[in-house]
């Protein structure tokens, strides 16, 4: 039984290895999004979202991206989804 839940632990782990190992840039793109949130200030935020600078041209790329592909959209919300809310909910920024 123990060796069961080994095997079906590994064969997880090699999943979620190759689904990482399949969107290099989409990784890269979130752990960039999830770091500015991780590092930002609470004001820093705040400020951030008052003085809205227009998107790169490599953001305006990325987003086309998203916005046009489901299954890179998935992965994307998936990697960034708890660390951004989480810092929304602590800077009181969601109502």
């Amino acid at each position: 039984m123990k060796r069961s839940y080994l095997f079906a632990a590994a064969i997880a782990l090699l999943y979620v290895s190759v689904a990482a190992a399949q969107h290099p840039v989409l990784d890269q793109v979130a752990n960039k999004v999830v770091a500015k949130y991780q590092t930002s200030t609470c004001q820093q935020l705040m400020t951030s979202k008052a003085e809205k600078q227009p998107p790169s041209a490599g953001e305006q790329k990325a987003m086309e991206m998203l916005k046009t592909d489901p299954t890179l959209r998935h992965e994307f919300v998936g990697i960034v989804a708890d660390p951004v809310v989480d810092k929304l909910i602590q800077c009181g920024m969601i109502p």
